[in-house]
């Protein structure tokens, strides 16, 4: 089932797609800014082996990624590999790259 708003993928999705076990050596605040036609913007905390997402622009990021609407839904519904959407410049990437990857493991920005 297509996940069809950023609002539903950060909600409901994510917090089912978290992989507990896969975050126990993260800490991070993760900004995503997303563009086009309904912007917003969201912050994404993982301490202590929990995930919270909240709409919002945080003063302080570990990473940023901004990346338009449409990418980022075809991103969560696996039509877009984060690899091919980092690498054709379709996500713009501010941060630690190692950190990205397991977030990637974590069951963030990835299917289940």
């Amino acid at each position: 089932m297509d996940i069809k708003t950023a609002q539903e993928f950060f909600t409901n999705t994510l917090p089912a797609r978290f992989k507990q076990e896969k975050s126990k050596d993260i800490e991070v605040i993760v900004q995503v800014n997303l563009t086009g036609s309904n912007p917003s913007d969201w912050v994404v905390v993982i301490r202590d082996q929990k995930i919270q997402a909240t709409q919002r622009i945080s003063t302080e990021p570990t990473l940023t990624l901004k990346i338009s609407e449409s990418d980022f839904l075809d991103l969560v519904n696996d039509r877009l590999s984060v690899e091919k959407a980092f690498f054709s410049g379709k996500v713009n990437f501010k941060g630690d790259i190692t950190v990205a990857l397991k977030l990637k493991e974590a069951g963030f920005l990835s299917g289940c």
